[in-house]
């Protein structure tokens, strides 16, 4: 942990967003598996929004500006909002699985990172329906309910290794899409699962769940707050592929050097 000072503005602010998820799950489990869902598609009929998007980014967004008005805030529906030379911004992914909400599963989640001055310092990604809460502030590990999560440091071999991958939402038209990576990874490992929220599954690395996740072409509100709790449980985050947004490799640090190299650079 840093100075006292710094450690104790990141607990408040952790305290913070763990209340300002709860809400949002509220929010999301009104209207799981409901008549009101309202799905709309945005770019293509596989990126879709629902009504319990935008009412979760308005909980949580609102309730950012009454508590800390000076603070940038970036989101998946709305993008930057506040002043661009703030020191403090906070990375929300109101509903992260949209697609297993909008279709009765309970992969999703509400994703919230704060950074300072570019830092990712607090992280929470809260699960509702599976009533699963992880954290973390910056050099002070990460929790699952409170309690401490580990990263398993020991030697695996990659055939024992169950991993999850994502695709892009260009997936159709863009023939660089994931699947070559699959083609090298699946008859290697003992499984290969799709979840379907990246938040989450980065969450499952940290916590020994799973052993690898990799995912191209996601934006920074999928992996802020991820990818810290993964972190500071002492798996390894490597970020690839500059050209195709924010991707990301995350693995228990004995299965990157095996994973690595069977990912397209």
């Amino acid at each position: 942990m840093e100075n006292d000072a710094s450690a104790n503005c990141y607990v408040t602010l952790l305290m913070h967003a763990i209340d300002f998820a709860r809400e949002a799950g509220k929010v999301q489990l009104k209207y799981f598996r409901s008549a009101s869902l309202g799905v709309e598609e945005k770019q293509n009929d596989f990126d879709v929004v629902t009504t319990a998007d935008k009412a979760s980014e308005f909980v949580v967004k609102q309730a950012i500006k009454e508590r800390f008005p000076s603070h940038a805030i970036l989101s998946e529906e709305s993008g930057l909002d506040g002043g661009s030379d703030s020191e403090w911004e906070w990375v929300i992914d109101p509903l992260d699985g949209t697609t297993n909400f909008s279709s009765g599963l309970p992969f999703f989640n509400v994703s919230i990172g704060v950074r300072h001055r570019g830092e990712t310092v607090v992280g929470v990604v809260y699960a509702p329906r599976l009533c699963e809460l992880f954290t973390a502030v910056k050099g002070d590990g990460a929790c699952l309910n409170g309690e401490p999560i580990a990263t398993p440091q020991g030697p695996q071999p990659l055939s024992h290794a169950v991993v999850t991958t994502g695709f892009p939402y260009d997936k159709a038209v863009n023939p660089d899409n994931n699947l070559d990576n699959v083609e090298r990874v699946m008859p290697l490992v003992r499984g290969l699962r799709r979840f379907g929220s990246a938040a989450l599954e980065l969450c499952y690395v940290a916590a020994g769940f799973l052993d690898a996740h990799w995912e191209l072409n996601l934006h920074e509100w999928d992996v802020c707050a991820g990818a810290l709790i993964a972190r500071e449980a002492g798996a390894e985050v490597v970020r690839y592929r500059p050209d195709r947004g924010v991707s990301v490799i995350v693995s228990r640090p004995a299965l990157m050097p095996q994973l690595r190299p069977l990912i397209k650079p």
